[in-house]
């Protein structure tokens, strides 16, 4: 039976909602008629600010999660309804494929939960020319969509749709990095790749092959690993370390489960800060201005190597909205997250050679730059971070704690006068850090204490988690911190 559905109604009813980057959700409850929804949402809003119509391809690709086949088929059942063509790029990078997108001016999605377990899954979507911004979520959201009859009671697809011929994409993708940094840019230089379930995996040794490099896979994995580059798991810290001690390495890479955010460990098998390589990449760049969340490491502003710092929510949408806003007074401009993922707006020049714009989160890019950066140089990547202002950042969860709670736990912080706000989170964090000086509520509470340590709370846009960001002069200190406060705040 042909039905009609509003998209606002559909997240409520299956808690398939928006969170910091796409739309996501458990995956029993994003059962191939939620999926469809969104995308017939998504490609409405699409056709109403001109970017699709009968006809047209909408570019599709997904991650390694078991369920990511099902809801590509049923994304494709979707374009097909709406009168679209599928341009099915398979299981590819997210960047991958948003690149192929913006190549051809057409939309893109991928099929992703990106670094929360599988359990969940999630589609990001990709504008003709942009990512999908936060008004762009709201006028999804704001549809209403015709459901035709080709669903079971439980909210599957009846006869599933093959997603079609596959297309390359993978190949120009890797060409644009081989280009740019040239096939000598890593000679000489013995790279590990921790492969485990991410999508990019074959991609990831395959440049860096094409880059000069010797590669060594490792921990490759036919069962999904929830890899978090923010909150990096003790079991792939004991590997970094032994994989370095081992394997004499000059560095290991890997990314997230969509390969869309970098981890990358130093010759000495320590992993960087996404937001530390955000630094050093840009300067490798020789980036003008930059954008980035509220969360990420001081040092950025401290190092005096940028014209101008926007900071902002957490979030790629916010991060391109502000370099948006930079381009209009800078020549280069780029943004980064706090998980590494690395975007430019502008193109940028090296010599002859130009890298085009790619303005969404990719983690390619940082990895690849600082790694040439550090050769070119003839410093370690040890070295090469010893050069920033002494912050260290550490970032770690608090799991299976509900955003409800995350955000009344914030509201209580938050109540009365700024006196009253600094007082009471002294009283609780005092013994720990001192006293509260300064606090910003750009996204979750973020406090300064007299000794310059900083905590930071926030509830994830993605899962129910409550993560902690601490900021101090040693990363000894900062984990103290985010330990600590995390413990105080479980008990509270």
């Amino acid at each position: 039976m042909v039905r009609t559905a509003s998209i606002a109604n559909i997240m409520a009813d299956s808690g398939v909602a928006f969170g910091t980057s796409g739309a996501r959700g458990l995956v029993t409850a994003m059962t191939d008629e939620v999926c469809f929804a969104y995308v017939c949402g998504f490609l409405q809003h699409m056709t109403k600010i001109g970017q699709f119509k009968p006809g047209r391809a909408v570019a599709i690709a997904g991650d390694l999660r078991p369920s990511s086949p099902r809801i590509l088929a049923a994304c494709a059942a979707a374009i097909r309804h709406m009168g679209g063509q599928v341009a099915y790029c398979g299981f590819v990078p997210s960047p991958a494929v948003a690149a192929y997108g913006f190549a051809q001016a057409i939309p893109s999605l991928m099929v992703t939960g990106s670094h929360i377990p599988d359990d969940r899954n999630g589609i990001k979507f990709n504008r003709a020319d942009g990512e999908v911004l936060k008004p762009d979520e709201l006028a999804m959201r704001a549809q209403t969509v015709t459901l035709p009859d080709l669903f079971d009671a439980a909210g599957m697809l009846v006869t599933p749709e093959d997603c079609g011929q596959l297309i390359d994409v993978a190949a120009p993708y890797a060409l644009r990095y081989v280009d740019f940094f040239g096939a000598e840019a890593l000679r000489g230089m013995k790279l590990g790749v921790y492969e485990h379930s991410a999508v990019g995996r074959d991609l990831l040794a395959r440049i860096l092959t094409e880059l000069g490099a010797e590669v060594v896979r490792l921990g490759r994995s036919e069962q999904f690993i929830p890899v978090d580059t923010e909150a990096v798991r003790p079991e792939d810290q004991a590997l970094a370390l032994d994989w370095a001690r081992d394997l004499d390495l000059d560095a290991i890479l890997s990314t997230d489960g969509d390969s869309d955010r970098p981890l990358l460990a130093d010759q000495t098998g320590v992993w960087m800060r996404g937001d530390v390589l955000g630094i050093l990449c840009a300067e490798a760049l020789g980036i003008d201005a930059v954008a980035t969340p509220v969360s990420c490491n001081s040092a950025l502003e401290l190092s005096g190597a940028f014209f101008a710092v926007r900071r902002t929510r957490i979030g790629s949408p916010f991060v391109i909205e502000a370099m948006n806003a930079l381009l209009a007074d800078f020549g280069s401009v780029c943004g980064y997250e706090a998980n590494g993922g690395f975007l430019i707006a502008s193109p940028v020049k090296a010599g002859d050679r130009t890298l085009a714009a790619l303005p969404t989160r990719d983690a390619l890019l940082p990895m690849v730059a600082v790694l040439v950066a550090a050769r070119r140089q003839n410093m370690t990547l040890s070295g090469l971070q010893a050069k920033l202002p002494a912050r260290y950042t550490f970032s770690d969860r608090l799991q299976n704690y509900p955003t409800a709670k995350s955000q009344a736990l914030l509201t209580r912080l938050q109540e009365g006068t700024n006196e009253d706000v600094l007082e009471r989170i002294s009283a609780i964090f005092g013994e720990l850090a001192g006293y509260a000086r300064a606090i910003n509520t750009t996204d979750g509470l973020r406090i300064t204490f007299d000794g310059g340590d900083i905590i930071h709370l926030r509830p994830s846009g993605n899962a129910p988690e409550l993560r902690c960001y601490a900021e101090s002069a040693t990363p000894e200190r900062a984990a103290t911190l985010g330990e600590v406060a995390l413990e105080i705040v479980r008990k509270s």
